[in-house]
């Protein structure tokens, strides 16, 4: 059986629940992985300097920082994005990265392997918040115009997983065990939701009347603004 390539980001750098969540998932997905923990890996905030939109990203003053994290999800085939309930939102570390992929949302420059990919996002709390806090990711999982994104959310009732009771470990082993199971269902075959498409088309026809050239540049390079489109291998 061929090895999903898995890369975990966690929202922040202990290892708490959402940590061991995420990676019990991984483990029941016999994948290769690749983690990296927020901010201890990456920890800049964006400057709000718009050159990764009006010029390239390769002259965002972080770009080389963030490159390592960058190349390691453009190679996975599943993205697993870990954060534990800040305030009913993702931690600063995790908000803070990925403000600095504004300029791969399809109103942008999106990357056309993220068409064909799933991802996950896991949020862990000791009350209450996971809805909001997965919505936070999901939201750049669905911009990026990831294929299928995933969301598993769960109370923990404890700051500690040594503490989590036994009860709430094991609802936890059963539902990673299914999800894992529809993950890799999918693998290799996955395909955008109707609405991903449809976004995409609206921003194909935003793209032809160019109102931002390094953005035009390369939708006509890819050539989406034509016929091909990212999630057909055929094109």
């Amino acid at each position: 059986m061929t090895k999903l390539k898995i890369t975990i980001i966690h929202g922040q750098s202990h290892q708490g629940s959402t940590c061991n969540v995420a990676r019990l998932l991984a483990e029941k997905l016999n994948g290769e992985v690749e983690e990296f923990f927020l901010p201890r890996d990456f920890g800049a905030f964006c400057t709000g300097c718009n050159t990764c939109f009006k010029k390239s990203e390769l002259n965002c003053p972080h770009y080389e920082r963030l490159a390592p994290i960058t190349r390691s999800m453009d190679n996975s085939d599943l993205i697993i994005l870990a954060s534990p309930v800040y305030v009913y939102h993702v931690t600063g570390a995790m908000k803070a990265f990925l403000d600095h992929y504004g300029w791969r949302w399809m109103v942008h420059r999106p990357e056309e392997k993220m068409f064909r990919k799933q991802a996950v996002c896991i949020s862990t709390a000791a009350g209450a918040g996971m809805r909001s806090t997965n919505k936070d990711m999901a939201d750049s999982m669905f911009f990026w115009g990831v294929a299928r994104t995933w969301r598993y959310g769960v109370a923990v009732m404890e700051t500690s997983w040594k503490k989590v009771r036994p009860g709430i470990k094991r609802r936890i082993d059963i539902k990673t065990t299914r999800l894992a199971r529809k993950i890799r269902k999918n693998y290799g075959h996955v395909k955008p939701s109707i609405k991903t498409r449809i976004f995409f088309n609206i921003m194909r026809l935003a793209q032809k009347k160019g109102f931002n050239g390094a953005d035009a540049e390369y939708w006509k390079a890819k050539g989406w603004t034509g016929r091909k489109r990212p999630w057909r291998k055929d094109m």
